[in-house]
């Protein structure tokens, strides 16, 4: 008796097993859904207006020259925002707050006052943005900021953490489109994969200057506190590290594919003709030769990015001022319980909605924010290399000796690079370069 049913357990088992396994599958599946958010919304909004005028610029110039400094580029992005997420996900805290308890209340003042300079003419950008591309569609500006700045500042006010994220992420599908856009192009795959395997530098002033602009439109130091802040305003804790860990690698990952798609796309269809000024004109530029279907999937892409990082970028300043002043910062909290976070919300979407629908000169405004960008990108990238290095912060999840020697060379080039950028930006202001 107890031999036969031995045996049936043992016959039965495995089947049993086989049963579990697509059931296991599909429940890690789910659960990775569950916890994505923080890590993909981050990066996808680092492929703002900006970058994508960047990434279009870098195909039109160089063709696919820079594709792959932009495989490098992606490996410092995925350990950057890997680092800002552990440390929301072990400590419970933003990186705003951290670097106030860890260092100098007038380091943390000055970074955090530069931070809001910086993303508030961001915020414009994105407006301008949303505007160009429906302008691309024959809708007037004036007709589609305005209320898009309401809906944006109606998303984060009236609704929970949770509820804004899925928004963000189903905004991020918009990506999808130049992908399609560059199949549309016709690009030379053979072209593509040689280099996207092999190393390709040219020592002109106008190569080094677009790279260093595609580290700079790539690892912006407002994702790594939206990154590391939304972790907490959702509520993760060290449990879901690696969940929370794979959503930040696979959101780093996605986004970069999403830039070379625009690289290819718009080498495909007007490499060499020259740097571009803009995401439109690159919309444009694409009509005559990969047809109407391209331009309109390039302007839809424009949309969705410039609608994501319209709310990103804000809430990343909010998030940093309200953890260095230490009140209640949360998208799920009311007006009455986090006046200063809700409120410093409001005026950058005011703000940048309204100069938007002014004559500004969007590209000077650009230049003026990556100057900004650039002082504080190497300033917040120590602090998060030093902020992980620590024991006393992290414990055992703190950076261990091979990462750190990683690490400590993604962010001396990342700083490196944000610098030149930096000195090359203010000589041009100045007139000596």
């Amino acid at each position: 008796m107890n031999r036969d049913a031995d045996t049936t357990t043992q016959d039965t088992a495995p089947d049993d097993a086989r049963e579990h396994e697509p059931r296991k599958g599909w429940r890690r599946i789910a659960a990775v859904a569950a916890i994505a958010g923080p890590g993909l919304v981050a990066a996808n909004a680092g492929n703002d207006a900006a970058g994508i005028a960047t990434y279009a610029s870098a195909g039109s110039q160089f063709v696919y020259g820079t594709l792959f400094f932009m495989v490098l580029v992606t490996i410092a992005l995925v350990m950057v925002q890997e680092m800002a997420v552990r440390l929301g996900a072990y400590t419970g805290k933003g990186l705003g707050a951290l670097i106030r308890e860890q260092f100098s209340l007038r380091l943390t003042a000055l970074a955090v006052f530069c931070l809001l300079l910086a993303n508030t003419g961001l915020v414009v950008s994105e407006f301008a943005g949303i505007g160009a591309a429906f302008e691309l569609l024959g809708v007037p500006k004036w007709a589609v900021i305005p209320p898009a700045a309401l809906l944006l500042w109606a998303l984060v006010l009236f609704g929970s953490y949770r509820w804004a994220e899925r928004i963000f992420l189903i905004m991020s599908l918009a990506f999808f489109a130049y992908p399609v856009a560059m199949v549309l192009g016709h690009p030379d795959w053979g072209q593509v994969g040689s280099h996207l395997a092999i190393p390709h530098i040219e020592g002109s002033q106008a190569f080094i200057l677009l790279a260093v602009a595609l580290i700079g439109t790539t690892v912006s130091p407002y994702m790594q506190f939206y990154a590391a802040a939304g972790v907490v305003d959702r509520g993760a804790k060290p449990e879901d590290y690696r969940l929370i860990r794979a959503d930040a690698i696979l959101g780093a990952v996605f986004a970069c594919l999403i830039s070379l798609t625009i690289i290819i796309a718009t080498a495909a269809a007007i490499g060499g003709t020259g740097p571009l000024q803009s995401a439109a004109q690159a919309a444009e530029a694409l009509k005559p030769v990969a047809g109407q279907g391209a331009e309109l999937l390039f302007a839809f892409g424009l949309i969705g990015a410039s609608a994501l990082a319209g709310a990103v970028v804000p809430l990343s300043a909010s998030y940093a001022v309200g953890e260095a002043a230490g009140v209640e910062r949360s998208v799920s909290r009311r007006f009455r319980d986090a006046p200063l976070f809700l409120g410093l919300f409001t005026a950058q979407i005011i703000l940048g909605a309204s100069v938007a629908l002014t004559p500004v000169n969007v590209i000077q405004l650009l230049i003026g924010t990556q100057v900004l960008q650039g002082l504080i990108s190497p300033v917040v990238l120590v602090y998060l290399l030093v902020l992980t290095n620590r024991r006393s912060v992290l414990g055992a999840a703190a950076n261990g000796p091979r990462y750190r020697i990683a690490a400590t060379a993604v962010v001396l080039a990342v700083a490196a690079m944000s610098t030149i950028l930096l000195v090359q930006t203010l000589l041009s202001w100045m007139g000596w370069a």
